[in-house]
């Protein structure tokens, strides 16, 4: 059985990780290098790293710090913010990058997923979707959650899939820093529609939550957070022990 991955997201504005909640009310956390040692030395399986003002201030991704992030781990690191060209793709695996994250470049132009994943294989490109209900309906936001595309997500996600794109991570707008679990209505619809790795991202505030999650829903296959991890509410030992006692196969 394939294991469940944790992966925790280090959200970087101005060289520093930050947290908020519903994408709004960013503070502070830590350095990013010093966060990307921390989680690679503490079991967990991949680290995201997005800098999430990129899109919305139109400029390239920050590859210094990144280098510094890459050249800190030894687990994989997928790397997203200001992702609009095939070039930006090339200089961020240079970087260090296993996998390129695109969002609102995908939007501006669907044709990047398929020229990304000719260029550099499916497993390379992933489709990374803000999303949140609008009158019921899931639609897709661009540039960090502040611009509704009008959009609907489940079609938009699986045509990136059709495109090329080898894992989607699930980003809920509507449960991101709440803590009260992952979106599972949403993550369902999801897995329902592609076939290729789910990763859910957006409500963890407990190690229960990731239970429920990967009991709840068996195809996702793995489970990102951010603020719980890096205020020490969850420590990743911790949550692979409890994991694995619940038959949830995980790396250890």
């Amino acid at each position: 059985m394939i294991t469940k991955r944790i992966i925790p997201c280090l959200d970087v504005k101005n060289g520093r990780v930050v947290k908020g909640v519903n994408f709004l009310g960013l503070n502070d956390v830590s350095s990013p290098v010093e966060l990307a040692k921390y989680y690679s030395a503490s079991g967990a399986d991949e680290l995201v790293f997005y800098d999430i003002t990129a899109s919305a201030e139109g400029r390239a991704l920050f590859t210094d710090i990144l280098c510094e992030v890459a050249k800190t781990i030894f687990i994989p690191l997928t790397v997203g913010g200001g992702i609009n060209t095939v070039d930006d793709f090339d200089r961020v695996l240079k970087c260090g990058a296993d996998k390129v994250s695109v969002n609102s470049g995908a939007i501006r132009n669907p044709d990047l997923i398929y020229q990304a994943a000719k260029r550099y294989g499916d497993q390379c490109v992933v489709i990374s979707a803000d999303v949140k209900r609008v009158d019921g309906v899931f639609r897709v936001f661009a540039k960090g959650g502040r611009e509704n595309t009008g959009m609907e997500a489940i079609s938009w996600i699986k045509r990136c899939v059709d495109n090329g794109a080898g894992e989607v991570v699930l980003n809920s707008i509507d449960t991101d820093g709440v803590k009260g679990g992952f979106d599972l209505e949403m993550l369902d619809a999801v897995c329902n529609a592609v076939s290729v790795p789910v990763i859910a991202s957006g409500g963890a505030g407990c190690i229960e939550d990731f239970v429920k999650l990967f009991k709840t829903l068996p195809k996702v296959d793995a489970g990102l957070a951010a603020s719980i991890f890096h205020f020490h509410e969850v420590a990743i030992p911790d949550l692979k022990d409890t994991l694995a006692a619940n038959n949830i196969p995980v790396r250890r």
